[in-house]
């Protein structure tokens, strides 16, 4: 038995849950008429209502409890202060540090990265300015027009998704784009209408080999040549890397003083509030870009201070664990009302499930408990007319996260009142549902009837806010980067490794190169060698 099932809070959760789970939310709330107020909770401008969880006061203190008794708040302290947290891979994780002030004190080997990041900044800020301003010129004396982000994972989810929920709040002289798939087809569409000499191109990539990045970083130098006539010159003019590697920065064309880095404990999940978020500054302003920054620590301050029974992350975390191993759910659905968060999902999936998909502790011990839930979802309301169906009606318990906004940011008529309508009610009906008795006294004929009842008893969260802005949306990311380190910490886990990515693309590698090979190279399984042959056979000629 592992020592997560030894811990005396598991225990007493694993003897409460029965109790709490033959029980309806139509009967919690019935029994409790204060539960709404007892069971919300406001913090850095988000207002988190729970009560439609299946809990009691008695879940609460025993997964606090249990919070307590896995070291939370040492551990949680341990991530704030720079510690090695990174167990496999011998690094703190200190995200925090790009987002605090700049008279912050915050060691790293018993060095304060403040003053680096900082640097960092009005670099970022120097250049995003030449560039909003129209000073900086490409190759032919055109100011830049298109930004072309390349990157892939947190280099790629990360900008693009904050780009299109601060869409409201950018530069709309500026046309922003994103590639990130190794297919081909994604550069072709990213360039087709884009004229060259008005494109800048920001390749981010730690050691700047990425596999993916950089083929696509040398398509897009070849694309830039092409119209520059081959003068290699024009590369500095229309490349920036975010990047440590000077050596393979300057041999690409690219001058170091184009170079923006950040660290080895910026993970890469992690590094959208770092250089990897230059797009953004470009996009937005380097002021709200400094917003959106302050709302990052407003949120890690929170997670810092409030008691564990105050705390946002903490409650959120610990809900996703309750599920997980005492209700054995999957998934999660996050499901925002706002068409800017499109992407928020998409987002969330790397930084939940690469951080929490693992299946042996920090000390390498296979785990015999459920870790990481599948996180996905989409904006409403057009999810209602897909999925929702399945979450209110099917067999899967999914626990939902409806995250939606006082203030439209473009108020059209009555729109925003029906969205706000929708989301509530959706939260109202998969808690409440509808009895076989209130389907019979709408006049429902018999056979009718039970397709037309909705069980209910579908637990959710309700997460609203005044006005999605620059520092509302880095509280938002920060609210669930500490809910998943929440959740670590329970497991046992270590979030900010990810050595699952690694073995299919060291086989790629290896199969790339037998593309080319003769057939006495080919020792893999019999379908991987067929798949092979196959292609060899059919593909195009490079």
């Amino acid at each position: 038995m592992s020592s997560l099932r030894e811990k005396k809070a598991w225990k007493a959760l694993t003897e409460h849950h029965p109790s709490i789970a033959s029980k309806h939310l139509r009967d919690l709330f019935a029994a409790d008429p204060d539960r709404a107020e007892r069971y919300t909770l406001e913090a850095v401008g988000l207002r988190l209502d729970y009560s439609k969880h299946r809990i009691d006061d008695d879940s609460l203190n025993h997964l606090f409890a249990l919070a307590r008794e896995s070291d939370l708040e040492a551990k949680r302290d341990a991530l704030l202060s720079g510690a090695k947290v990174n167990v496999t891979e011998h690094r703190a994780a200190l995200h925090t540090a790009l987002r605090a002030p700049a008279d912050a004190h915050i060691e790293v080997d018993g060095k304060n990265v403040v003053p680096e990041v900082q640097a960092t900044l009005r670099q970022m800020e120097t250049f995003a300015e030449a560039i909003r301003s129209q000073q900086w010129k490409g190759f032919s004396g055109k100011p830049i027009r298109h930004i072309v982000n390349i990157g892939i994972g947190g280099s790629d989810l990360g900008p693009v998704m904050v780009c299109q929920a601060l869409r409201h709040y950018s530069d709309q002289r500026l046309q922003l784009r994103f590639v990130s798939n190794v297919d081909d087809t994604d550069f072709a569409e990213a360039v087709r209408d884009l004229d060259p000499a008005e494109t800048l191109f920001v390749v981010a990539s730690k050691t700047f080999t990425t596999q993916e990045t950089m083929t696509n970083a040398h398509t897009a130098r070849d694309w830039l040549l092409q119209a520059a006539g081959g003068k290699i010159e024009a590369v500095a003019r229309h490349f920036v890397a975010l990047s440590t590697n000077a050596d393979a920065v300057t041999g690409f064309g690219i001058s170091t003083d184009q170079m923006f880095g950040f660290w080895d404990w910026v993970g890469g999940r992690y590094s959208v509030d770092s250089a990897i978020g230059l797009s953004i500054m470009l996009a937005i302003g380097p002021a709200r870009f400094r917003e959106f920054l302050a709302g990052f620590h407003a949120m890690d301050e929170h997670f810092r201070h409030a008691p564990l029974e105050r705390n946002l992350p903490v409650i959120m975390g610990l809900l996703n664990v309750w599920y997980t191993n005492f209700f054995g759910t999957q998934t999660v659905a996050v499901l925002p009302y706002e068409q800017y968060l499109s992407r928020f999902p998409a987002y969330l999936q790397q930084l939940t499930m690469e951080s929490n998909g693992k299946r042996v502790t920090a000390e390498g011990v296979t785990v015999d408990y459920d870790t990481g839930p599948i996180f996905w979802g989409e904006p409403g309301t057009n999810g209602q007319h897909s999925f929702y169906q399945l979450i209110h009606q099917g067999t899967r318990l999914i626990p939902c996260d409806f995250i939606a906004f006082a203030e439209s940011l473009n108020p059209l008529g009555k729109h925003h009142d029906l969205l706000i309508a929708n989301v509530i009610a959706q939260a109202e009906a998969l808690a409440f549902g509808k009895t076989a008795d209130e389907v019979k006294a709408e006049g429902t004929p018999a056979e009718l009837v039970p397709h037309k009842v909705f069980e209910g008893n579908r637990p959710s969260s309700l997460l609203l806010a005044e006005k999605l802005t620059p520092a509302l949306l880095g509280s938002l990311i920060a609210l669930y980067e500490h809910s998943v380190f929440t959740q670590a910490t329970i497991w046992g886990i270590d979030p900010f490794d990810q050595w699952g990515v690694e073995l299919g693309k060291q086989l790629a590698r290896t199969v790339a190169a037998e593309f080319d090979g003769d057939e006495a190279e080919l020792k893999h399984d019999s379908s991987t060698n067929a798949a092979i042959r196959w292609y060899r056979q059919h593909r195009r000629p490079v």
